[in-house]
């Protein structure tokens, strides 16, 4: 019996972050951009993260969110909409400011009931859901990466994401996902602000308001530094100027990797919480850094 992993992407980073990563677990499955397989096999541990339709077609287990319709609307006009039911894209009217209270406190509260909505119908179409996969942008923020290229006066700048939609909302629904599934696990994916390529005075406390909700209702957290995505794509990819969609793609193997062992047959990890027995020692040193593993593997 397949065991069911729901994904939630919250905040600008997170649903872009999310759809390079259903990018990835489609060419890894053989599933094209309208859902459908071209092969058929007997393994069918990959459906913990897919739906199958009475036509065939694969859906991703996801709920989409986000405070403001543009990233939303990138979704359901892109070459991966055929994928996605729009009933589980969520945006709201207005963005959270950048800022970690309006997500959480006020902008988020009205929200929040229709999320929760969409996550339970996800469940009840679930035999036996094992926990969740959040990627949200809860230390994104407004993110503005200035390097200067080699043998060239001019500065590179490119706009990664801008709000705290994911830092407030995000731990809000962790928040909610507690209360109503305690007994899941929880598996998150977070990336760090860097003090050299940050321009917002607020950054550091979003990032410190975030860690505390992330900390309490996570059981474990994958941790990434932007700076060092940036520079691995430029010194060992080769990557002259990374665009967001180069730090997306390389963020999205990662992740990949991480749950192969759930979507592939196999021994090791094969439950949610079986990275938490595997992982964290002690409940409070749930936070792992995955950039050494990254330098090697891509040596």
């Amino acid at each position: 019996m397949v065991r069911e992993v729901l994904t939630l992407s919250v905040g600008q980073a997170g649903i872009q972050l999310g759809q390079a990563i259903w990018e990835q677990y489609c060419a890894e499955h053989n599933i094209t951009h309208d859902g459908k397989r071209n092969t058929k096999g007997k393994d069918t541990s990959f459906q913990c993260f897919f739906e199958e339709t009475g036509s065939g077609q694969f859906v991703p287990r996801n709920v989409s969110v986000d405070l403001e319709p543009n990233v939303i609307d990138d979704v359901k006009n892109g070459k991966m909409a055929a994928m996605f039911h729009p009933e589980f894209l969520i945006a709201g009217k207005e963005d959270a400011a950048n800022n970690f209270a309006r997500g959480h406190y006020t902008v988020g509260k009205t929200i929040i009931d229709r999320v929760n909505d969409r996550i339970r119908r996800l469940v009840d179409s679930c035999e036996s859901i094992q926990g969740f996969v959040i990627a949200h942008s809860g230390m994104f923020y407004v993110y503005i990466l200035k390097k200067r290229i080699k043998n060239s006066s001019k500065k590179h700048t490119q706009k990664i994401v801008g709000g705290g939609t994911g830092s407030g909302l995000g731990s809000l629904i962790l928040e909610r996902l507690v209360i109503d599934y305690k007994k899941k696990a929880k598996l998150g994916f977070e990336i760090y602000p860097s003090p050299n390529l940050s321009t917002s005075v607020v950054e550091p406390y979003n990032a410190l308001l975030a860690t505390h909700w992330l900390l309490d209702h996570t059981d474990v957290s994958l941790l990434l530094d932007n700076e060092a995505i940036y520079g691995i794509c430029q010194k060992h990819l080769h990557i002259r100027r990374p665009s967001y969609e180069n730090l997306n793609r390389l963020i999205s193997k990662v992740i990949s990797s991480m749950t192969a062992s759930l979507r592939f047959a196999g021994e090791l990890n094969v439950d949610l919480n079986e990275f938490q027995t595997n992982l964290v020692p002690f409940p409070r040193f749930k936070k792992k850094n995955r950039e050494k593993t990254k330098k090697k593997f891509l040596k």
